[in-house]
């Protein structure tokens, strides 16, 4: 299979620049049916009743010992902090739950997505699930109607300040929440199984879920297996695959509670992942002290002092990614308008878990349906910001998570991205041909939902048996070359990633540093697959997927031909780009718009005598475009009509701008010697006006989201610009 893909591209982009013009996309009944059709039903049912049975004995083995008062079963320290006896394992170890927090005294954390104009996500007509130590206080001020309490459970803050930093308001701007309208249904842990089966069944896409099985309370052979709690969240997870589980990977990197690590000493602080943080399919998030820009881009990060690392005892890659869980600032349930700060994985995973909610969001923006969870997490772990030596670790996984770059690559897709949700059946492979576009790395990834393993760990220490049931490897290959994914070697954890073939990991990555020309990508299997297929998810960056070239268009001229009538004409991009003209008279503020193909517009309807301007841009895809070409000017006189020529007016100065302050938040001043009637107007940084209007005194930003603008003004003596920053 080669791409760019053969169709018919003039059909395609006329249908979707109007399209996408008109329609608001929301996480629709239609979506949320696609979603709900998607599950293997009766599977799901299954699983709900042997979540349900297990519990109900449980229950009854608990009530028993609590009434001899053999045990503690609840526990809640000064600091906040919940413990609860919640499962029993498989070889009969007590499983307490705890949330992963340690209390502090700051914040904030920024997301690139709400303000750029590209974008504008919020989390609008979204749903998430949160599962803590209970619910969320529902009547905080940050929340309006949008947050539940969904199954009857007590307050709790530990579960209010995770659900801020999902989904609050920004009535206070540093508790902003990362999907700040989305609504939150929010559930006490105890149930935690049964309940989000149910929900996936529903069309459910994230949950969160900030604590895990308390490390100081189980046998060292815990650490890093595969055990029936890992193998339960795999199974909900493939058989809803549309529904992606959050965790935090725990805070327990100085606990010394492993005293036999798969690797080095117990003071090293590895192996000390537990419960569903071993699970294939789920997103593990450790916490990161990281230093990002006003621009998004990040400058340093270390692991934070309290993230618990991997890896897992098969040598899967966990945590899978980072977050920042350092100094987080958030909704607490002490009254309607209290607030808190805390730091850990705690806080890490919901910011990651918000995120991936936008990303969803934008999605069904721009293509009408939302990723299946293999693509959503294969998509968090191809954009990633590496960290350190290139490749995965077993600290912080593939990196600092980057949603801006993620959401540029959904923006991209058949563009300079490619994004495909295949499926391979048992014997076949997959094959694409696809051309490298020079600027950057080339890089391929695959991501699929494994389905559980049948094996199950049950008292075995550090056991290498891999858990992976569905072998699937990706190869890049070139001129006799072969290239082959990332893998990480547990017996030498804290060495750096190396390529070769993985045979543990449900995600492989291939990345080609200066890749130049056409590359084979290939997808294949070993030994023989569950089911005899498995649906997989293709993701490929740095690539020249068509031949539309987006730049702004130049050399606009008016010609007239005797036979064929009066044209506007451009210096053509290609035969794959599209023109976008518009047009207006002096006597008209909107533009009409024309969508064309061909490098020319022929000057018919219009009015003698009347003066009109014109601009142009290129247009690649529904997301790629070019800038607007600078206005011409004509006045229209059928055959005799010529653009004006730009006039130079005598004038004593040139105009000269300065804005102050910039950054700005409520008033922008301009300091400049312009004429009298000079004008402004206030851009994004893609071109689309915001604000216009007469320079005389200070122009107010006030209502303008945070992020850069173009302030232009105009007087006699010309055009100057300025950028300048909305804070």
């Amino acid at each position: 299979m080669s791409y760019p893909i053969p169709f018919s591209k003039r059909s395609f982009f006329i249908c979707i620049l109007f399209f996408i013009q008109s329609v608001v996309w929301a996480q629709s009944a239609i979506q949320n049916e696609a979603v709900q059709d998607s599950c293997n039903i009766a599977q799901m049912k299954e699983l709900i009743a042997s979540f349900t049975s297990e519990d109900l004995a449980n229950k009854a083995w608990l009530r028993r010992q609590k009434q001899e008062s053999v045990l503690v079963q609840n526990q809640k320290e000064l600091d906040g902090t919940v413990t609860r006896l919640n499962e029993i394992g498989s070889d009969g170890t007590l499983l307490y739950y705890t949330t992963h927090m340690d209390p502090t005294s700051k914040v904030s954390r920024a997301n690139m997505l709400h303000s750029d104009e590209d974008f504008e996500l919020s989390g609008q007509n979204m749903m998430v699930g949160i599962w803590d130590a209970g619910a969320a206080r529902t009547t905080h001020q940050e929340f309006d109607s949008r947050v539940q309490n969904s199954d009857g459970g007590e307050v709790d803050n530990h579960a209010t300040l995770v659900t801020g930093t999902v989904v609050s308001a920004g009535i206070k701007e540093k508790a902003k929440g990362v999907a700040y309208n989305a609504t939150a249904l929010t559930h006490d842990w105890s149930l935690d199984k049964i309940e989000v089966a149910e929900a996936a069944l529903n069309g459910l896409l994230l949950s969160n879920h900030s604590y895990g099985i308390k490390t100081d309370r189980v046998p060292d052979w815990y650490f890093g297996s595969y055990i029936k709690v890992s193998q339960d969240w795999d199974n909900i997870m493939y058989n809803a695959p549309y529904y992606l589980m959050v965790t935090a990977a725990g805070n327990a990197q100085n606990s010394f509670d492993n005293e036999s690590p798969n690797f080095g000493k117990t003071q090293d602080g590895f192996d000390l992942l537990v419960g569903f943080t071993t699970s294939k399919n789920g997103l593990v998030i450790a916490g990161a002290n990281a230093d990002v820009d006003r621009k998004g881009n990040l400058k340093n990060a270390k692991v934070a002092g309290y993230s618990s690392y991997g890896p897992i005892d098969d040598g899967r890659i966990k945590p899978d990614l980072a977050g920042d869980g350092t100094l987080i600032h958030s909704t607490s349930s002490n009254s309607n308008t209290s607030y808190g700060s805390s730091m850990g994985t705690s806080m890490a995973a919901p910011g990651v878990t918000g995120s991936l909610l936008l990303l969803q969001e934008y999605y069904e923006e721009l293509y009408g349906q939302f990723m299946k969870s293999s693509t959503l997490k294969g998509l968090a772990l191809h954009t990633a910001d590496d960290v350190q030596e290139p490749g995965p670790d077993y600290k912080m996984g593939w990196g600092v998570i980057n949603v801006k770059k993620a959401a540029e690559t959904l923006k991209n897709k058949e563009f300079s991205t490619l994004i495909l949700e295949e499926r391979l059946h048992e014997g076949k492979t997959l094959t694409y041909t696809i051309r490298a576009n020079g600027k950057g790395p080339f890089s391929a990834s695959i991501s699929w939902t494994d389905p559980s393993s049948t094996y199950i760990n049950r008292g075995d220490l550090n056991a290498t048996q891999a858990a992976l049931t569905n072998d699937l490897d990706i190869r890049i290959s070139k001129d006799g070359k072969t290239y082959f994914p990332w893998k990480l070697n547990p017996a030498q954890a804290s060495n750096a990633a190396i390529t070769g073939d993985n045979s543990v990991d449900p995600y492989e990555r291939i990345d080609i540093l200066d890749a130049e020309g056409d590359y084979s990508i290939t997808i294949s299997h070993k030994g023989n697959l569950t089911n005899a297929m498995q649906d997989v998810s293709l993701l490929v960056s740095g690539a020249a997927l068509t031949n539309c070239i987006v730049e702004v268009p130049t050399d606009m001229v008016i010609t007239t031909e005797e036979t064929k009538g009066t044209f506007l004409k451009w210096k053509a991009l290609g035969e794959e780009t599209l023109y976008e003209l518009q047009i207006k008279s002096e006597n008209e503020t909107t533009w009409t718009t024309h969508i064309l193909w061909d490098a020319e517009f022929s000057l018919e309807d219009f009015t003698i005598g009347e003066t009109y301007s014109a601009r142009l841009r290129s247009v690649c895809s529904q997301n790629i475009v070019s800038e607007f070409s600078e206005e011409v000017r004509f006045v229209y006189n059928e055959s005799e009509t010529i653009l004006e020529q730009n006039q130079t007016h005598s004038v004593e100065k040139e105009l000269r701008i300065s804005v102050f302050p910039n950054p700005v938040v409520n008033e922008l001043w301009v300091e400049a010697e312009q004429t009298e009637g000079a004008t402004y107007a206030v851009a994004s940084t893609n071109g689309m006006i915001i604000k216009a209007g007469r320079l005389e005194e200070a122009i107010s930003v006030s209502d303008l989201s945070t992020g850069l603008y173009v302030l232009t003004v105009q007087d006699d003596s010309g055009t100057r610009s300025t950028k300048f920053f909305k804070d």
